[in-house]
């Protein structure tokens, strides 16, 4: 039976029988264990450059299409095979199922993609707060990764991510685009050239996150989502059509609001231009006015100063702060010798007329730029392939990089939670002097969805 189109509303029946004739039966919790058993733990090679990679995707709904449209055309280009899609959702799953079509495997369990010796890669899609569970797993059974940003949800998790990805020599890339993205590039080339001299301050404006203005009660799951599996190691609470599927986002444990969402680009793109990614120490102060109702609990506006030293520069978070561009949020660079705009945070819009025109001055510093392919999700991509191919399984936003910059969205987070400066020392990654602080750089999981 050939799935109905995805546009259309189908009933959770009609999804089910779908995945029962579509290359394996959607599985859900069984009594896998999480962590991959040692034979499944291969040792990733270094393959050569006609290598097919065989990849799986987790998580294929939003975002997660837009990686299986990727995938697609890389499979058409004969670069991959897709073996495998997952989710928790039956109608997420069919839809990926469809659209990939052939023999692909279907699967509710992750697990299940880790344990299987075949594949090689994943593309991790989910809700944020199962990033970091995923990719650990995914590592330990040689796989590479490549996640959504923000990389994590708290310090500890992203710092596990980092020693997963180096103990099993795997390439882990997070899904900020802007730094293999055109607008990106001119934009770091121009500012690291002094387009406008030394720059001391870079601010940010963003629309501030939504209210829930209209709560609804608690109620069944729909028979077509795994509740306990979509929560993984979120503490057990019911199901509410404001948490799921997109409003995650909304949740500070499970989303984090804009800051930790489109945060994660803009700043993954400011450290590059202030060549700044070694600066991991810093002190950021958060203020901000709380959801007066219903489920989202993010502050609604929102304003973080972030200080860094040697070279001394500031970093400003405005939600919604100054709007110096045409667009709904983006980001300036202020130097001694004018300012730079960036809109958006350089994949989806274009860089500056100025920085699009800039010319390299003699002996400037060139950056890097892979441009295999125009559109910017590709380029990412093949950056993250590139990476493998060559044996250094360092991409242009490394899981380092990932998390250095979770870190600074989730710190600015919990300065506004604890209403109080923070002093962070990047080479130990503690709060100084704040044993209280210090204790939430980490949160418990559930079981079994535990590192």
């Amino acid at each position: 039976m050939s799935a109905p189109s995805a546009n259309r509303r189908v009933d959770a029946c009609s999804r089910r029988r779908f995945l029962k004739t579509s290359g394996a039966a959607a599985v859900g919790l069984t009594s896998l264990p999480l962590i991959a058993p040692s034979g499944v733990i291969g040792a990733p090679g270094r393959p050569g450059a006609n290598y097919r990679f065989v990849v799986a995707h987790i998580g294929t709904g939003g975002m997660g299409m837009t990686h299986v449209r990727n995938m697609l055309r890389f499979q058409k280009e004969g670069k991959v095979r897709i073996a495998a899609v997952c989710d928790a959702d039956d109608n997420f799953l069919a839809t990926a199922a469809e659209t990939v079509g052939g023999d692909v495997a279907v699967y509710r369990d992750y697990r299940y993609i880790i344990e299987r010796k075949d594949i090689d890669a994943v593309l991790i899609a989910t809700p944020d707060h199962w990033h970091a569970v995923m990719t650990v797993y995914a590592c330990q059974s040689g796989k590479h990764v490549y996640v959504e940003k923000p990389a994590s949800v708290t310090v500890r998790e992203g710092r596990a991510m980092v020693q997963a990805a180096r103990a099993n020599k795997v390439a882990v890339q997070v899904g900020a685009q802007a730094r293999t993205a055109l607008g990106g590039w001119y934009t770091c080339r121009a500012i690291r050239n002094g387009i406008v001299g030394r720059v001391h301050k870079v601010t940010c404006w963003h629309y501030p996150n939504p209210v829930d203005k209209n709560p609804i009660p608690d109620t069944d799951p729909p028979e077509s989502l795994d509740w306990d599996l979509w929560l993984g190691p979120l503490p057990w609470r019911p199901y509410n059509r404001r948490y799921c599927p997109a409003n995650f986002r909304w949740i500070m444990e499970s989303g984090g609001g804009n800051i930790r969402d489109r945060g994660a680009h803009q700043f993954s793109t400011i450290l590059w231009c202030m060549n700044a990614d070694h600066q991991t120490s810093f002190t950021v102060e958060a203020t901000g006015t709380p959801a007066p109702v219903g489920l989202w609990d993010n502050p609604v506006t929102m304003d973080v100063v972030y200080h860094f030293k040697n070279p001394d520069w500031t970093l400003v978070w405005g939600q919604p702060g100054e709007k110096l561009g045409k667009e709904s949020f983006g980001n300036c660079f202020w130097g001694e010798h004018g300012k730079l705009i960036l809109e958006w945070e350089g994949g989806y819009k274009p860089a500056s007329p100025e920085a699009i025109n800039f010319k390299l001055p003699p002996g400037g510093e060139e950056v890097y730029r892979t441009d295999e392919y125009e559109d910017f999700n590709m380029n990412h991509k093949a950056d993250w392939f590139k990476s493998i191919r060559e044996g250094h399984l360092r991409p242009a936003v490394d899981i380092e990089i990932g998390h250095r910059v979770a870190t600074l969205c989730n710190l600015g987070n919990l300065s506004y939670l604890l209403k109080r400066k923070l002093v962070w020392d990047g080479d130990k990654e503690e709060v100084v002097g704040d044993p209280e602080a210090n204790r939430f750089l980490e949160r418990p999981q559930r079981y079994p969805y535990l590192l």
